[in-house]
C-alpha cells in the first residue's frame, strides 16, 4: 500500500470549558455551565491517539487554538494589555469572554474539508478552513486554522491550503464533519461525499435548529479543490436528523474507503436514492443502514454512535474495519447490542468495535470523530509532512507530562473572568511548543 489514512486530532486546549455555545448541539447546551477538567479532557484525547498507535494506525495531532483570542475583542474597541482586555470586557459584556475562550477547535472535524492527490486534477492535498459562520465562538477559529495547517502542511509543492469560504451566510462550511471521502481503496482515486442542510429550496421553516451547511458552499469547495464534476457528489440531510439534534452529518452518519455507515434517518429520501445510484457507478459501494427500529435516532444521537471513527485496518484493508466508538455507546443497551450483532454479520465490513473515553469531549458536544480530521496521503506526501505534528509513543508521554503539570483539573465557567486565567493558558500553550519543538508560533509568544 502507497496511500494511507492518518488521523490529526485537535489535542484539548487548557480553556476546555462548558459555556454551551452551539445551539442545535444538545450536549453542549444540557452541560451549559458545569464544571470542566481541562486536564482529564486532555488525557482523555491523548489516550485516544495512544490507542489507535497501539492499533497499528498512523498517528497526527493539531495543537489548541490560543484562547482566549483577545484581538477580537480588541476589534470589538476594547483596548490596552491583554489582561486590561479582558478585565474591561468581564466587567462591561461578560458574554464575550465565553465567545473568545471557546474550546471548541478541540474539534478538527470541523478544521477543514481536505481532498487527496489522488482525487483532484491537479495531483496536490487540498485543505479549505471551515468559516463556521453560523455560530461566533466558532467563526472566529479559521484564521488560526489556516495558519496551523500551512504550519503542519508546510511543502507547497504537495500541499495546498485555501482561505476559508466568504464569512457570510450563503457559503456556510464546517468543514469534514459534513464530509465524506469514499473510494475502493488508499491507492486509487475516490469520490467526495458533500453532506448539505439546505440549498435555495429549503424551507427554513422546516428546521427547529440551524442547518449549518449549504449546499454553495460544498460547491464550492468541490471547485477549490480542482475535483472534477462526477468525483463531488452531493447528498441532502433530512430535515428529521437536524430536528433531531444531528446539527452535522457525522452525527448520523459515517464512512470510509467503500462503505457509509448511516441511519435510515439521515439523509433526504430522494436526495439519498440520486447519490447511492452515482456512488455504485464508481466502486462496490456498501450502504450499511442502521433500522431506526433498533436503533431510534434519539438513541444514536445521544450516544454518537455514528460519530466513532470508522477505520481500514492498518494495512488498508477495507474488508476488515474497525469502529473506535465513545463509551456510550456501550452503555447504551440498544445501541451495544446492535454493535455486537453488527460485527457478527459476515455480510458487511465492520468487524471490530473498539470503545474509548471522551467522556469530557462528549459532555460538550463531540466525539471521537469529533477529535480529528482525516487526511489520506502517500508515502512522499506523509514524509513531507511537518514531523513535529506526527505522534509516537513518546511525544505522546511527553504532551501528557505538559498537560498533567500545567492544565487544571477543573474549571468553571466563571473562572475565565479572571484576567490571570489568560496568564494560565498562554504558557501551558508555550509549555506544549516546547515539547515538540515548534517556536513562536502563537501571536502572544512573538509579541514578547
Amino acid at each position: 500500500m502507497s496511500a494511507f489514512e492518518v488521523n490529526f486530532d485537535g489535542l484539548i486546549g487548557p480553556n476546555h470549558n462548558y459555556s454551551g455555545l452551539a445551539f442545535g448541539n444538545l450536549a453542549s447546551s444540557r452541560n451549559a455551565q458545569n464544571t470542566s477538567s481541562p486536564k482529564q479532557a486532555a488525557l482523555q484525547g491523548l489516550e485516544k491517539m495512544r490507542t489507535l498507535i497501539r492499533l497499528g494506525y498512523k498517528q497526527g495531532f493539531m495543537l489548541p487554538q490560543q484562547r482566549p483570542d483577545t484581538q477580537i475583542l480588541r476589534a470589538l474597541g476594547f483596548s490596552g494589555t491583554d489582561e486590561n482586555v479582558i478585565a474591561k470586557a468581564s466587567q462591561s459584556n461578560p458574554e464575550l469572554i465565553s465567545m473568545v475562550y471557546s474550546a471548541s477547535s478541540m474539534w478538527a472535524a470541523n478544521a477543514a474539508t481536505v481532498t487527496p492527490s489522488h482525487d483532484s486534477t491537479d495531483g496536490k492535498v487540498h485543505f479549505t478552513p471551515a468559516n463556521l459562520v453560523t455560530t461566533s465562538h466558532r467563526a472566529i477559529e479559521h484564521q488560526q486554522t489556516q495558519k496551523l495547517l500551512s504550519t503542519i502542511f508546510n511543502n507547497n509543492y504537495y500541499f495546498t491550503v485555501h482561505s476559508a469560504l466568504p464569512s457570510i451566510n450563503r457559503f456556510a462550511d464546517e468543514g469534514a464533519a459534513n464530509h465524506t471521502r469514499l473510494t475502493s481503496s488508499y491507492d486509487d482515486a475516490g469520490v467526495g461525499l458533500f453532506v448539505y442542510g439546505r440549498d435555495e429550496n429549503t424551507s427554513i421553516s422546516d428546521l427547529i435548529f440551524p442547518a449549518r451547511q449549504t449546499l454553495e458552499a460544498s460547491q464550492a469547495i468541490a471547485r477549490q479543490h480542482t475535483l472534477a464534476p462526477q468525483h463531488a457528489i452531493f447528498l441532502k440531510q433530512s430535515a428529521r436528523a437536524i430536528n433531531a439534534g444531528a446539527f452535522h452529518n457525522d452525527v448520523v452518519a459515517v464512512g470510509n474507503g467503500p462503505v457509509l455507515f448511516y441511519h435510515q434517518d439521515a439523509y433526504d429520501a430522494p436526495s439519498q436514492m440520486l447519490a447511492f445510484d452515482q456512488l455504485a457507478k464508481h466502486f462496490d459501494f456498501k450502504a450499511i443502514e442502521v433500522p431506526a427500529e433498533k436503533v431510534s435516532l434519539n438513541d444514536a444521537i445521544t450516544s454518537y454512535l455514528f460519530n466513532s471513527q470508522l477505520l481500514a485496518s492498518p494495512t488498508g484493508d477495507m474488508n476488515e474495519m474497525r469502529l473506535i466508538a465513545p463509551t456510550e455507546c456501550y452503555d447504551n443497551i440498544n445501541v451495544r447490542q446492535y454493535l455486537s450483532e453488527l460485527v457478527e454479520d459476515q455480510n458487511q465490513p465492520i468487524r471490530h468495535v473498539e470503545y474509548v473515553d471522551v467522556r469530557q469531549s462528549m459532555s460538550n458536544g463531540g466525539g471521537p470523530a469529533c477529535l480529528r480530521l482525516r487526511v489520506a496521503l502517500t508515502e512522499e506526501e506523509l514524509a513531507a509532512v511537518n514531523p513535529a505534528f506526527l505522534l509516537d509513543e513518546q511525544k505522546i508521554d511527553a504532551l501528557k507530562d505538559c498537560v498533567n503539570e500545567y492544565y487544571r483539573e477543573s474549571l468553571n465557567p466563571e473562572d475565565l473572568l479572571d484576567p490571570a486565567f489568560l496568564i494560565e493558558c498562554q504558557t501551558a500553550l508555550d509549555a506544549l511548543t516546547k515539547v515538540i519543538g515548534i517556536h513562536n508560533y502563537y501571536d502572544f509568544q512573538t509579541q514578547k
